[in-house]
C-alpha cells in the first residue's frame, strides 16, 4: 500500500478526499492529513509518504517553494496539486518542478482517480531505479528553483546579519539541503557568496568618495573594518582603500 498526506486549508475538501476516493482500491491508505502549508510540511517531512495531493494556495506558504522543496529533498515522492488557482505560469511552474498533475477545483472523481493512478505506476516504475541518479536527473529543476529563489533572497538581504539557516527557512528546505544545493548549483560556499555579494555592493559605494571605508563597511554588514577589507580583498584582489585610489580621478579618503 503507498502512503498518501492530503493538504488543504478548506477542511471540507480533505475529509471529502478522505472519505469518497476508494483508495483501498488503488492500492494506497491516507495516513495524514493537513490544514496549511506550514503544517502539511511538518507532515510530509515527519511522514515521507509515497503520494501527496495539495492545493498550493494557502496562507503563509508559497506553494511553488513548498513543491521544489519536496521534489528536491524527496525525488521519489509523487505530488498533485488541487487548487482553484488558474494561473497558466503558475501551473507550468509547478509542472516543471515535478508535479504529476495540476488539476483545478471542482475537479471530477475520474480525474482525481486517474491522477492517484498515474502517481502509483510511476512508484511502482521507479521502484528499482538508482536513488542518487534519479535524484540527479529529476531534481535537478527543483533544485535550481531553490537556489536561484536563495540567492534573491540573500542579494536582498546581504548587508543584514543572515545566517544559512535564516536563508533556508524562506525556501523551506534544512540547511544541511540548502548547503549542499548551494554548492552544487554555483560551486561556491554560502559564505563565499554572502562576501562576493556585499563585496559587489561595496564596490558601488566605494565610488563615492564622500562615504568612509567605515561607512561603507557598516553599509554591507560589517563592524569590524579589518573584516571587511580581508573579505573585500579576498573577492576583489584589493583592500577598499586600494580599490578606490584606483578608480580614476577618484581622492584616496581617510579611513
Amino acid at each position: 500500500m503507498y502512503s498518501v498526506v492530503l493538504v488543504d486549508d478548506e477542511r471540507l475538501i480533505v475529509r471529502g478526499l478522505k472519505t469518497v476516493i476508494n483508495w483501498a482500491e488503488l492500492g494506497c491508505e491516507v495516513t495524514g492529513t493537513a490544514y496549511d502549508g506550514a503544517g502539511g510540511l511538518e507532515l510530509i517531512r515527519r511522514l515521507k509518504p509515497d503520494i501527496v495531493l495539495t492545493d498550493i494556495r494557502m496562507p503563509n506558504m508559497d506553494g511553488l517553494k513548498m513543491l521544489a522543496a519536496l521534489r528536491s529533498e524527496y525525488p521519489r515522492m509523487q505530488m498533485s496539486v488541487l487548487t482553484a488557482y488558474r494561473d497558466f505560469e503558475y501551473a507550468r511552474q509547478a509542472l516543471n518542478l515535478g508535479v504529476c498533475r495540476y488539476l483545478l477545483k471542482p475537479s471530477s472523481m475520474d480525474e482525481l482517480v486517474e491522477a492517484v493512478r498515474v502517481m502509483t505506476q510511476r512508484l511502482g516504475a521507479r521502484a528499482g531505479e538508482d536513488e542518487d541518479e534519479e535524484e540527479t536527473d529529476e531534481a535537478a529543476e527543483a533544485g535550481s528553483f531553490i537556489v536561484q529563489r536563495a540567492l534573491s533572497y540573500m542579494r536582498e538581504h546581504c548587508a543584514d546579519h543572515m545566517t544559512l539557516s535564516d536563508v533556508a527557512d524562506k525556501v523551506y528546505v534544512s540547511q544541511w539541503h540548502l548547503s549542499k544545493l548551494i554548492n552544487r548549483h554555483t560551486h561556491q560556499s554560502f559564505f563565499e557568496l554572502i562576501g562576493s555579494m556585499r563585496a559587489e555592493r561595496a564596490r558601488l559605494l566605494l565610488a563615492d568618495p564622500s562615504m568612509r571605508v567605515v561607512d561603507v563597511a557598516l553599509a554591507v554588514g560589517y563592524h569590524d573594518v579589518a573584516h571587511f577589507s580581508k573579505s573585500f580583498k579576498r573577492v576583489t584582489g584589493k583592500t577598499p582603500v586600494e580599490y578606490r585610489a584606483s578608480l580614476a580621478g577618484r581622492p584616496e579618503p581617510d579611513l
